[in-house]
């Protein structure tokens, strides 16, 4: 391998390596929101009828049920989310794998 071709991999490997870190902490952050919808809408279910949802610095009374649908189709938007940050991670990860090999595969030159 050349050393012109080395350092194209190598700055591949950095750009795949910072896109894996980016879509690792993108995935947690989809992670832990799904977290907090189940527990906004356990807290719902516990509930009586008065709920108030913030909206900025103002609490808005809501209907329960219109809530819990809300809820519900920002949990499934969420997941959907996780999913394809997990799909692209995938990617990243055997992007980064393959030339890793290519490395490792070259035998070193000058050797």
């Amino acid at each position: 391998m050349k050393n012109d071709q080395a350092e194209q991999l190598i700055g591949q490997l950095q750009i795949y390596n910072q896109q894996l870190q980016n879509i690792i902490m993108q995935r947690q952050a989809f992670s832990l929101q799904s977290k907090e919808i189940d527990k906004a809408l356990e807290e719902i279910e516990k509930a009586d009828d008065d709920i108030y949802r913030s909206i900025g610095p103002v609490l808005i009374k809501v209907p329960k049920e219109k809530l819990k649908k809300e809820l519900a189709e920002e949990k499934e938007e969420t997941e959907i989310k996780l999913k394809a940050a997990d799909k692209q991670e995938s990617r990243l990860k055997e992007k980064v794998s393959e030339i890793q090999q290519k490395f490792q595969e070259t035998p070193g030159e000058g050797g």
